[in-house]
């Protein structure tokens, strides 16, 4: 404990280091105030209510959460950070069929600034589409009295509002990449963190109305809380875990000089695919009660919804299988051991006892398949714990969604990151960070983007 308080005051010691974090701080300040500005036009009284009667087990539940509340509030910031990293993810998916595109992602810096530059034109194409279904709603959607969310739905108000929550999503982009250039840490990551712990405060706050008023007795919260922990530990490990493939580089002569002849370690993650599977699949099993939402009336769909409910087996059952298939398919997309062979060939790199070539390759593939396979079980494990804990805890939704899926594998993966970074400041001026080894290791952004 002296060690942390020690730590914590020397982060404030060092100048740059604590212009960064109140930077970042200030900046995310911002945008939390933004998630709370309605968009005008908008009836709040008939918003909140209509709000309270929507279910959170639907695509716009789950949009809500990486939003921080912005959308249930009609906020403008309501489209969030999200209109990015779908084109982020279109960018680094086209790499694998668009050759142009991958040849601009080896080019290295020059590459990476091309592309970042056509993904923020596609940002703005996105978020203009993604504004305008999102403005057909707020116009469709009434009260459970009846009083429509939107009094005056005309022409100004459509055009008003895309043009509004589209400055909201480049305003945001801008604000990211400001903390990423001034600040600490991958700013979109924590964008997103922030808006998803932006809900810890009220879900705790309904877990201590439960206990003070006798829905719950204290030393059931005990266990909850222990068992919360017990699941931060884990991801923490799974997060930082890794294999690491010895590569020794032969030794080479040129005049007086002696190159090569040292051992470097390829580290392959646990969880390569970070908590992209996760999303994929929520993205996906959400569409039976999104689509209920539009057409409650049918007893077909009531049917197949209560299927994909979770408190329901089969929800648990498929969800896991389908965080599997997509662990897999997500780690072949962002880790091509081929690449990785033919780069260790032409440095002249080799794995101690494989043959350098497709051998290495394949050797390479096939521990990369072992450790997938119980980082893809893990992460199926974490995704159902919510549905666990409101089983048989009966935690509230709000807070159950801490205790694993994509909150907390956001949380955690951004927080080491983060940490990461403030480390690397402490070590470059001689102070001890929070581990005194140094050796906290996070990922560059959300699903290792």
């Amino acid at each position: 404990m002296a060690n942390f308080t020690q730590t914590f005051k020397n982060i404030f010691k060092i100048e740059d280091l604590r212009y960064k974090i109140l930077y970042t701080l200030g900046i995310l300040v911002v945008i939390r105030v933004g998630a709370h500005i309605t968009i005008p036009g908008i009836d709040v009284v008939a918003l909140e209510s209509a709000a309270a009667s929507t279910s959170d087990n639907t695509l716009f539940g789950l949009f809500d959460m990486f939003v921080g509340g912005a959308f249930s509030n009609a906020a403008i910031f309501a489209l969030g950070i999200m209109p990015y990293i779908t084109t982020s993810i279109i960018f680094q998916l086209a790499g694998i069929v668009i050759p142009e595109i991958a040849k601009m992602q080896k080019e290295g810096q020059e590459g990476r600034r091309k592309i970042n530059q056509w993904t923020r034109v596609g940002t703005v194409f996105i978020s203009a589409l993604n504004a305008w279904g999102m403005t057909i709603k707020f116009a469709n959607q009434t009260a459970p009295n009846g009083m429509p969310v939107v009094p005056h739905s005309g022409v100004i108000f459509f055009v008003s509002t895309i043009f509004i929550l589209t400055a909201g999503v480049i305003f945001m982009m801008w604000l990211g990449e400001q903390i990423t250039e001034r600040g600490i840490g991958n700013g979109i990551s924590l964008i997103i963190m922030i808006g998803i712990i932006a809900r810890l405060p009220a879900s705790l706050w309904q877990e201590w109305t439960l206990v003070t008023s006798g829905s719950r007795h204290w030393i059931i919260e005990i266990i909850v809380l222990a068992i919360l922990f017990a699941i931060i530990a884990g991801v923490v490990l799974i997060t930082q875990g890794a294999r690491r493939i010895p590569v020794q580089y032969a030794r080479r002569q040129v005049g007086n000089k002696t190159y090569g002849g040292t051992t470097q370690y390829i580290p392959l993650r646990v969880n390569t695919a970070g908590v992209m599977p996760i999303i994929f699949a929520q993205a996906l099993i959400f569409i039976p009660n999104t689509i209920l939402s539009f057409f409650p009336d049918s007893p077909t769909l009531i049917y197949i919804a209560q299927l994909f409910s979770q408190e329901s087996f089969f929800y648990a059952t498929v969800y896991g299988l389908m965080i599997i298939l997509f662990t897999f398919f997500y780690t072949a997309i962002v880790f091509n051991p081929q690449e990785i062979s033919d780069n260790m060939k032409k440095q002249g790199g080799f794995v101690p006892g494989i043959r350098p070539g497709k051998p290495t390759a394949e050797y390479i593939e096939r521990i990369l398949t072992l450790i997938t396979l119980p980082g893809s079980i893990f992460l199926a494990v974490v995704a159902i714990l919510p549905t666990f804990m409101m089983n048989l805890f009966s935690v509230t939704s709000s807070f159950a969604s801490f205790f694993g899926g994509t909150s907390l594998l956001i949380i955690v993966g951004v927080a080491l990151d983060t940490l990461q970074k403030i480390e690397s400041h402490l070590m470059m001026r001689h102070y001890d960070g929070f581990m005194k080894s140094g050796k906290i290791k996070g990922r560059t952004g959300i699903g290792g983007m």
